[in-house]
């Protein structure tokens, strides 16, 4: 089940860097980023930037969950899952105090690293 998170959580955060770093200023894009098209021109090197933010977590949860299967790199695979997962779940809490209308963004982003948190904790 944790790996199904962690996977979850990969494949959202590369969308999401498709969205800030590749489709920036398109319409959709837009849209459930609630800018207009001038705010997005004014972001757009801000948002490049986020957009690999939200790549590296998701190559750290890869190799976290590459890692996992080898005995060998177990406390590495573990620390960098967590570590991404933690990062994932604070950065939508942040999301969400700081622009409340963004809360279904936020949901999508921290609720998959909440279960795996709630999940680990409880194992």
């Amino acid at each position: 089940m944790l790996n199904s998170l962690v996977i979850a959580m990969a494949v959202i955060h590369v969308y999401v860097f498709c969205l800030e770093a590749i489709w920036w200023g398109k319409p959709k894009t837009n849209r459930i980023f609630h800018v207009t098209d001038a705010n997005a021109q004014i972001l757009r090197q801000v948002m490049f930037n986020q957009g690999f933010y939200n790549l590296f977590l998701a190559i750290a949860l890869l190799v976290g969950f590459l890692w996992s299967s080898d005995p060998s790199h177990e406390v590495q695979a573990q620390a960098l899952k967590d570590y991404a997962s933690l990062s994932i779940l604070g950065a939508g809490l942040v999301l969400w105090l700081s622009e409340p209308k963004l809360i279904r963004a936020a949901m999508i982003q921290a609720a998959p690293a909440a279960v795996y948190w709630v999940i680990r904790l409880l194992a």
